[in-house]
């Protein structure tokens, strides 16, 4: 399906939504994000006009429905997907979509590194609701199959390839320069961007400047046509706690800075990809540097991890510092599943991985008074209390899982629905046995309410 106001974007040269905010005009999609969020049409025209806020909304997706990400907005989550070259493939990857949507992910990434790239995207782009983001070197160097073979040329021809398929947002290295690598040096884990090491060895192979920095006016006219969203990589971010903010990561984001500014000159929507490992103390600190040098750009951050010794649990070290990010302005936080570090997850994995960051990025909105962030919450009390499981479950996060944790021990439909459960049992459970204060309070209100006879003088006598 084709939303009309994708086709009445299309015949405009520069059809992005920050030219037309910045003209006054409330778009079709603007609208749409509003209603979605409770907030008014004019609110999402002004933050977009600011560079604020971004709507990853390619001309290209026909079947998206319009998402935005910032600080004024509730927070997001994106979840990576995507296959490799040791494992995956395209029935897999839509697998994957399906639990990224039915779980609430609110953006997609595609970072598929192994065969058949382009036939996976253009079946998660033709499945998915949801803004999709890729990262374009990846797909360039398996082509190219060296990353010395692969010219500058290549590497924005892949950038214009994945517009014209319909990608709304790309993750682009562009802040990694020559003069920042022997800012690594000292580093315990070097390099972990898979995209800042790749942007890192070309300029080393080839003796040139990154080509996305020397040749970013190129860049922003591809993205400028389509309405692409840059997601401003770190290249540079942090791999473990001795590396969090040094030199080089703080360089790579002043470069950034730089670099958003000469976008929204060309009406190019900018968000800004973020840290990492951090530990928890320096997280707050990170997101305000950010709003600093990138012009209060929306920030999405992976994670940060806040400790380095949890393998097989960093969807858990990893969302403990999301929600500090989340609370501190963070716009948008990216999944870390159980496998980070280990493998290529899997569907059970991302489900995993997706819950535990819908917790956090609602933590943070409840942490930063969002109208109506708490309204669930309260809800759901409402109905633990009163033993109304089906409500509970329909308002979790994870229906499924909490019914299953519900049912599992208890013998029969009749103890499925009483007013206990396998943790206290009938006699133990202090919800029900409340209904006892309940009483007593009750009868001391009515008590207090009876009126206070007072003696006639003439009693007695």
């Amino acid at each position: 399906m084709r939303h009309a106001w994708i086709a009445r974007r299309v015949q405009d040269s520069v059809p992005t939504q920050l030219r037309y905010a910045r003209a006054g005009v409330t778009t079709e999609e603007m609208e749409y994000v509003a209603r979605r969020e409770k907030v008014t049409p004019e609110l999402v025209r002004d933050e977009v006009a600011r560079g604020r806020l971004v709507v990853p909304a390619n001309v290209a997706h026909p079947n998206l429905e319009p998402m935005g990400i910032g600080v004024a907005l509730s927070c997001k989550v994106n979840a990576n997907i995507g296959n490799s070259a040791v494992t995956g493939d395209a029935q897999g990857e839509l697998d994957k979509l399906g639990v990224c949507l039915k779980y609430g992910a609110d953006t997609v990434m595609d970072l598929s590194t192994g065969g058949n790239i382009d036939g996976i995207r253009k079946a998660l782009i033709d499945h998915s609701p949801v803004p999709l983001g890729t990262v374009p070197i990846y797909q360039a160097v398996q082509e190219t199959r060296s990353v010395a073979k692969l010219t500058a040329d290549d590497l924005l021809g892949m950038i214009e390839h994945q517009a014209k398929q319909g990608v709304d947002y790309m993750t682009l290295h562009a802040g990694v320069l020559r003069a920042f690598l022997p800012l690594v040096q000292h580093r315990v884990t070097g390099i972990v961007s898979r995209g800042g090491s790749l942007m890192a060895q070309w300029m080393i192979e080839h003796g040139a400047e990154n080509p996305l920095y020397a040749r970013w006016d190129d860049v922003l006219s591809i993205c400028a046509r389509y309405d692409v969203t840059i997601s401003a990589g770190d290249g540079l971010r942090p791999g473990c706690l001795a590396d969090a903010s040094d030199a080089a990561q703080f360089a790579e984001l002043k470069v950034l800075g730089e670099l958003t500014k000469r976008a929204w000159a060309r009406d190019v929507q900018v968000m800004i990809e973020g840290p990492g490992h951090v530990p928890f103390d320096q997280i707050e600190m990170n997101v305000k540097k950010e709003m600093e040098l990138c012009h209060e750009a929306p920030f999405y951050v992976l994670g940060p991890l806040v400790t380095d010794i949890a393998p097989g649990y960093d969807h858990i070290t990893s969302a403990i510092g999301a929600t500090m990010a989340g609370t501190a302005g963070a716009a948008m936080l990216c999944y870390v599943t159980p496998k980070e570090h280990l493998g290529l997850p899997t569907a059970e994995d991302v489900r995993q991985g997706l819950i535990a960051y819908k917790i956090a990025a609602h933590a943070a909105d409840v942490a930063r008074h969002r109208p109506g962030a708490r309204d669930r919450d309260d809800a759901l009390s409402r109905a633990r209390y009163a033993f109304d499981w089906k409500e509970q479950f329909r308002l979790a996060l994870d229906p499924d899982r909490a019914r299953e944790y519900h049912d599992e021990t208890l013998p029969d439909e009749y103890f499925k629905s009483a007013e206990f459960c396998a943790m206290c049992g009938p006699k133990f459970c202090s919800m029900h046995l409340n209904r006892v204060v309940e009483g007593y309070n009750a009868d001391q209100e009515a008590r207090r309410a009876l009126p206070v006879l007072t003696p006639s003088p003439d009693a007695g006598k």
